[in-house]
């Protein structure tokens, strides 16, 4: 079984851009005619020629979500473990250079931050740590999941890449899914952003949902780091990779996130700007593409952004995200990872997504209708 560098080494990065941005209107109207889209399709429905059919493919994206989901979505809350980092990366408030107070939870803070969670309903949790084998490595990972096992229907992680073996043995002890995001698929850019630490490593990084499929995992959910380079570009070698993977892990269920880049405290402005506008189009082609994928969304996004986008293609949405180790109940002014934009409770997020028509699922979709 190969992996998928000697996928990603065949394609060049400039040849590619270039073949999605002279795409044509005629280019588009194929894919929207389209049943079964390819990657072609995909660069179309993603490039500046296919702005003017944005109302069509959000209505197709709609009807395709709700024929494979029905009028539900998920929620998720994610729970932050530590900020504690050994990378160096340029748009991170984790980074090892940040002069910040760095905080890694134990047993018992943990147990106050998941009764918090618990309190609001919340059955599926995102444990999130920055990447210090030495003190969030698997043997933290591996007791904090134990620790938690029982109060959670499905646990998913968004940590450091780890070996397979290591895979193996979280799944064992009650691992669901893994979140891991390349940033960029942009090998010479990749490195100026991550110039230390293991993330540096951009090919270790890249095979890690290769390890992840042998290993047997539930669900790997990918993205790309949306403003780093050119969100075309990058989503089309995440589609790349997700189809890749797909097709040879196809016992493995996928979701895909949509991570801007946003402010932190003394952040990196974003290279190249992706719209509200950019984001929907991505959504919808994404969804075209796939009925079947999940499609995720985060508090990085404002109110009125994601009051619009759950009825377009989303499948799971966060709510009362606090992105600092104990930022629900255990200290609560501390460093954040990035600045959220959509800070309403839990409640009013239900709310929202009842008078948009949307039921709430609270476990996984898998386990939710076994």
């Amino acid at each position: 079984m190969g992996v998928f560098k000697t996928v990603l080494d065949t394609y060049d990065w400039d040849e590619t851009l270039k073949s999605i941005y002279t795409k044509t209107e005629a280019d588009v109207v194929a894919a929207l005619r389209n049943d079964k889209r390819n990657l072609e399709d995909f660069k179309a429905l993603i490039s500046p020629a296919a702005r003017p059919f944005l109302e069509d493919m959000a209505q197709e994206s709609r009807l395709l979500t709700q024929k494979r989901f029905g009028n539900t979505i998920q929620m998720y809350a994610p729970l932050y473990l530590s900020n504690e980092c050994q990378n160096i990366c340029t748009y991170c408030g984790f980074s090892m250079t940040n002069k910040i107070p760095r905080r890694t939870l134990t047993d018992n803070e943990i147990l106050k931050e998941v009764g918090y969670l618990k309190s609001k309903g919340y059955n599926h949790v995102l444990l999130v740590t920055g990447e210090a084998n030495k003190t969030v490595g698997v043997w933290y990972l591996k007791n904090t999941i134990q620790l938690i096992r029982s109060q959670f229907a499905n646990i998913t992680i968004e940590v450091q890449p780890l070996d397979q073996e290591d895979y193996e043995l979280l799944i064992a002890h009650g691992l669901y899914a893994v979140l891991v995001y390349q940033e960029t698929y942009n090998k010479t850019e990749y490195k100026k952003h991550h110039p230390k630490g293991k993330k540096s490593n951009f090919y270790y990084r890249l095979e890690t949902p290769d390890r992840l499929g042998k290993a047997g995992i539930h669900k790997i959910g990918l993205g790309s780091l949306y403003g780093l380079e050119d969100w075309r570009a990058d989503s089309f070698f995440t589609a790349l990779h997700f189809k890749y993977l797909q097709k040879t892990y196809w016992k493995t269920k996928y979701s895909l996130s949509f991570p801007r880049l946003r402010p932190y405290s003394g952040g990196l402005a974003p290279k190249v700007e992706m719209t509200d506008t950019d984001l929907v189009q991505l959504i919808c082609a994404f969804r075209l593409l796939d009925e079947d994928v999940e499609l995720s969304m985060s508090t990085r996004e404002s109110e009125v952004f994601r009051n619009h986008i759950v009825n377009l293609g989303i499948t799971s949405i966060s709510a009362e995200s606090k992105t600092n180790p104990g930022g629900y109940v255990v200290e609560k002014q501390s460093l954040e990872q990035f600045e959220i934009s959509d800070e309403r409770s839990t409640e009013i997020i239900t709310e929202m997504l009842k008078s948009n028509g949307l039921e709430v699922v609270w476990k996984d979709w898998e386990n939710s209708w076994q």
